[in-house]
């Protein structure tokens, strides 16, 4: 009982983050949690269903600023809630607007650690302004889970 106590405060903690209007900020805590909620369900139901599942707009893991995204291993985005413009593209080689190659950086922090934080700039999709973004990477089998804070 006291388990589920814990998960539905964390979920409604989520919730209240994600529903608190365009000032409300999300953790690199709460984009890590993210990720390892969708890793899980990965585990329970497939990677199949989790890309669908990150696809809806509405879906599980998508949470006003904070969004889980897929990549392939080698970079090819396959699920993302906000920028489906970008869905079965590889923009490994394209850089954030500081020049960095962060996509390319996400692959190889997959690849080579298996987990770990990647810090760039991207467009938040709340307040449409370039921001600073803190995401958080694990690869699980042959696909990439990703979820970022917006600082």
């Amino acid at each position: 009982m006291k388990q589920f106590i814990r998960m539905a405060l964390g979920a409604l903690m989520l919730w209240a983050v994600a529903t608190g209007g365009a000032h409300a900020v999300s953790s690199k805590q709460d984009a890590q949690a993210l990720v390892e909620k969708a890793v899980e369900f990965a585990k329970r139901s497939g990677s199949d269903l989790l890309v669908a599942e990150v696809n809806e707009k509405n879906g599980p893991f998508h949470r006003g600023e904070l969004y889980v995204f897929v990549y392939d291993l080698d970079g090819t985005l396959i699920a993302d809630p906000v920028n489906k413009n970008l869905l079965g593209q590889n923009n490994v080689n394209k850089p954030d607007v500081s020049g960095k190659l962060f996509r390319k950086e996400i692959v190889e922090v997959a690849r080579k650690q298996g987990t770990g934080w990647v810090e760039y700039q991207f467009t938040n999709p709340v307040s449409g302004k370039v921001e600073p973004k803190s995401s958080f990477v694990k690869k699980l089998g042959d696909i990439i889970i990703i979820a970022g804070a917006y600082r």
